[in-house]
């Protein structure tokens, strides 16, 4: 995993973080230092999913996450 642009999570504190996972390009927001929702993937291939308020509710890769899964990915993301 890796950051896309300079800024970090703290940086950014209120905003979309770009970063990219095996080739996957994904814009996670970060509301006020809060792991709060996945913007849009893109899969290397090109296939997108976007967060969209006519999306199904649950869709979200975020709201998948186990408490200890989604506490993980934080920790992750404030040491790029």
């Amino acid at each position: 995993m890796s950051k896309v642009g300079h800024e970090s999570w703290d940086e950014i504190y209120s905003g979309h973080f770009q970063i990219n996972v095996d080739d996957w390009q994904m814009s996670i927001y970060n509301d006020c230092d809060q792991l709060d929702y996945c913007e849009e993937c893109v899969s290397p291939d090109g296939r997108r999913w976007s967060f969209d308020a006519g999306d199904r509710f649950g869709t979200d890769p975020i709201a998948l996450l186990s408490t200890w899964e989604h506490q993980t990915l934080k920790r992750l993301l404030k040491a790029l």
